[in-house]
Formats: structure tokens, sequence, C-alpha cells
């Protein structure tokens, strides 16, 4: 049975050197320890070699309850026994990953507002966003809003995890506009404090 991100998921940062992975681990360890149980990893400077470990070291913090997913590199995916694989525009399609993967394992696709819907309908979960203003897509994907989030997901054939801007205190809002979930960057393993990042973020989504 294919296993969906669970309602808070942690996305490492994105721009990891090799020096840094210690440094990642630690974090990632610590938010582990105060509640998150879902982690993505998405390190394309990264080496396969190193993805693989981290990946190893990941699942290994998360236990068998946790839910890791690799991003774009299907057989580190495998590799690593991870839940899910996300995909996106310049990946595999999800028809030709899911052909290669293993049935247990799901399928998520980063979508945008707008985008034609037939990967989402091969995929098994979607990452929707930029939902607010972030840096990461400044001047490239204009954000959502609520309203855009809700209008993109009554149009979506697969449970939506919101990302881009998401804080503790936006991610209830984003859940009433009818996400499954979030999807979290520097808020969460991003920052100094996580375990304090973690804690927060659960405690507005428990409500």
């Amino acid at each position: 049975m294919r296993r969906l991100p669970p309602r808070l998921l942690a996305l490492s940062p994105g721009d990891l050197a090799p020096a840094d992975v210690e440094r990642f681990l630690v974090r990632a360890a610590r938010a582990i320890a105060a509640g998150l149980s879902g982690v993505l990893l998405r390190e394309p400077a990264l080496s396969d070699r190193v993805v693989l470990e981290l990946a190893l070291a990941l699942r290994a913090r998360l236990g068998p309850g946790g839910w890791l997913a690799v991003h774009d590199r299907v057989h580190l995916a495998v590799a690593a026994g991870a839940d899910a694989v996300q995909l996106g525009f310049r990946s595999l399609t999800p028809a030709d990953a899911r052909a290669v993967l293993p049935e247990h394992v799901a399928i998520g696709f980063s979508a945008h507002a707008d985008d034609p819907i037939e990967p989402w309908c091969a995929s098994d979960f979607l990452l929707l966003g930029p939902v607010f203003d972030t840096p990461s897509k400044a001047g490239v994907k204009a954000p959502l809003g609520l309203d855009g989030l809700a209008r993109e997901v009554a149009r979506a054939p697969r449970p939506v995890w919101a990302l881009g801007g998401i804080t503790a205190e936006r991610a209830r809002a984003v859940i009433d506009a009818g996400a499954t979930g979030v999807a979290v960057r520097g808020a969460l393993l991003g920052g100094d404090n996580p375990v304090m990042a973690v804690q927060s973020f659960l405690a507005t989504l428990s409500l």
C-alpha cells in the first residue's frame, strides 16, 4: 500500500554542500525527536553517493513509522527504501516512473497554477505552490494566495500539500483552503531552532 506524506512535511534546504550534510542531519534529528515524521530530500548539487548516504541516515532516524521521499532520483529512492519519489517537470514523467518503481512507492508531482492536469492524474499526491511570497520563487512564479490555492485544490485529482512561504501562523489557513498538508523548507529544517519550529507547526495543524 502506498503511503502519502504526513500533514507536516519538511523539505531539505536544497542547497547543501557535502560539508553541510552533518550539520543538516543534526538539525533533522532534533526536528524528528520533536515530532517531525516526514522529510523530502531534494539536494541537486550533491552526488548520488552523498544523497544515498543522507537518505539512508534520514530513513534510520525517521524509523519505520516515518515517511521519506527523494526528489527526482528514482533509483536512489528505491535504494534508500523511501516511501515516495518526488518528480517535477524536468524529471521522468509520473507514468514513466511508475513503470520502474515498486508498486508500494508513491509518486509526488510538483505542480503549479494552471498546469496541464495529465501529470497530476498519474501521480499519488501533489506539492502545489507557491502559496505566498518566497525567495526561491521570486520573479519566477507569482504566489497563488489562499483563494488561488483553493481554486487549484478544487481541480486537483489528487491530495495537495501546499508550499511556499508557509509559516506556523499561516498553516491553519492553508488547510482551511483545502490542502491536505503543508510542505515547508526554510521555516523548519533551515532555521536555528528546528524543535520550536516543529512544535509550533504541529500545534497549529492540530487545531
